[in-house]
């Protein structure tokens, strides 16, 4: 009888742990409360801010802020595949003078390895529909973004064998690679999904810390999903949404356009002789100078990342062969000026920068670069700076180059500008752009532009020839005055 009894009990328990569902914070509860095996597509919207990675207006400041009106993120499971859109504008950031706020509407895919934008194109006749422009370098990010999602999240880490360990606090957390790309996530006691972080590689900061944080969560029409998502990238938020609306299994058939799959174009380096000895060394939206010195050569700018450095080296030694580069100058320290700045220190050059970019681009190089390991990272050479404030000079004895802080700028706080005093030839990046040749001036002038203008003439600088890092062609100083409404373009070029 006590045996019979016994056994009663044994099986009245495990009947009872059946009925309450497996432990509290554990992958298997949290699939359960959120109905993962249900959800193949989910869409989100609400509002908040976006604020635009690798631009901040210095170098220990965060990035920049947009207000969002309007968010609505379509995820397909299955593909993958996701669809971002938008409305955002420029917060005004009182003391920083900035151009007027115009709204963007970014429009942002990825499907499976195809990662494209809808966009009209620039300079494109008005009424033009936009069009599918392939963006290769985003699949990782775009991608990353599905499987952080909270129900992406533990899809992933049930086809990748994920691992979890219970914390203090009644939950889990658990991690899992995809790819090259590791994500570890926290499980909450209330099992939801309240914090997703991964790394994806960029190449100024090499390994990336992503963070998604996600809180309140509500009953979104039968799904349970966070009304607050907080994005942190590289140490600063990059979204901050609030969420309005949730759709489980939404429509999401997003096809791949043919033009979305071209092939990305070579990367092209193309030369202009400025005058003896200097080169304009342009392609694509971001240019750079070669300065042909007595034992070496200096090249002003490294932008964008390490396949467009390496062509701009190699175009520069063509075109002057049989010298080393020795210096590299950089305007400023936003990401699509610096990040092609590694490969000049794998190749022995000296990075000239103001000040106070230097301590950032130290940190910066100091972090892992696991995930795509560029060629600095395999030669682990040590960086060299040459630094300045408000001036800096390099000569070889006979042609003088001046680097000048572009002071009391809206753009960046450790901005510079490159001066040829005997060719009077300037290089600067983002201060000025040149349109096309017969392109009429802006409606309101660019304050970047104004104080641009106002540096050359506070630095009394005869400036003949602009050759900007950005823009279709060479330009004058008429055609600066011109753009802020100080005078008629020269026509010459």
């Amino acid at each position: 009888m006590r045996k019979s009894v016994m056994t009663t009990i044994v099986i009245g328990v495990a009947v009872v742990a059946a009925a309450c569902g497996p432990r509290a914070g554990t992958i298997e509860a949290a699939n359960e409360a959120l109905g993962t095996a249900q959800v193949n597509s989910i869409e989100f919207s609400g509002s908040g801010r976006w604020y635009q990675f690798g631009q901040a207006p210095g170098p220990t400041l965060p990035w920049p802020q947009f207000d969002v009106s309007s968010y609505t993120a379509t995820i397909s499971y299955a593909t993958p595949a996701a669809r971002v859109q938008m409305a955002r504008l420029q917060t005004v950031e009182p003391g920083r003078v900035r151009p007027a706020p115009v709204e963007q509407k970014p429009d942002q895919y990825v499907s499976g390895v195809t990662a494209w934008n809808m966009a009209v194109a620039a300079g494109a006749p008005a009424g033009t529909p936009p069009a599918a422009q392939p963006q290769p370098a985003a699949v990782e990010e775009r991608t990353m973004e599905i499987w952080t999602t909270p129900h992406g999240f533990l899809k992933a880490a049930a086809a990748n064998n994920a691992t979890a360990q219970p914390t203090s606090s009644g939950g889990s957390d658990v991690s899992f690679s995809v790819g090259k790309n590791r994500y570890v996530g926290t499980i909450n006691a209330q099992n939801h999904v309240e914090r997703v972080e991964t790394w994806i590689d960029n190449p100024v900061l090499g390994d990336t810390p992503v963070e998604f944080a996600y809180s309140d969560y509500r009953d979104f029409g039968g799904v349970m999903f966070p009304a607050h998502i907080v994005r942190t990238q590289g140490g600063y938020p990059v979204l901050d949404i609030t969420v309005s609306a949730v759709t489980a299994n939404a429509a999401a058939d997003l096809p791949v356009p043919a033009e979305a799959t071209a092939a990305p174009a070579p990367v092209t380096v193309t030369v202009e002789k400025l005058a003896d000895g200097v080169y304009y060394l342009k392609g694509g939206s971001h240019h750079s100078l070669a300065i042909d010195q007595k034992d070496h050569i200096v090249i002003v700018e490294g932008p964008q990342n390490e396949e467009r450095s390496l062509a701009v080296i190699a175009k520069a030694k063509e075109t002057i062969p049989n010298k080393p580069i020795r210096y590299l100058i950089n305007t400023h320290v936003h990401f699509d000026h610096s990040g092609g700045l590694r490969p000049y220190v794998d190749e022995g050059a000296t990075i000239v920068t103001h000040e106070l970019n230097r301590p950032y681009y130290e940190q910066a190089w100091a972090a892992p670069r696991t995930i795509n390991p560029d060629r600095l990272a395999q030669s682990k050479k040590a960086a060299t700076f040459e630094t300045f404030t408000d001036k800096h000079v390099l000569t070889d004895g006979s042609r003088t180059i001046e680097i000048h802080q572009i002071a009391g700028g809206g753009h960046n706080d450790a901005f510079a500008m490159v001066y040829l005093p005997k060719e009077k030839i300037l290089s600067e990046g983002d201060a000025y752009t040149p349109a096309a040749a017969n392109a009429p001036p802006p409606a309101a002038p660019n304050p970047y532009s104004v104080n641009l203008y106002d540096n050359i003439q506070r630095l009394k600088l005869d400036v003949r020839q602009i050759a900007a890092l950005h823009g279709p062609r060479l330009a004058t100083l008429a055609d600066l005055r011109a753009a802020i409404g100080q005078g008629p373009a020269a026509r010459a070029n």
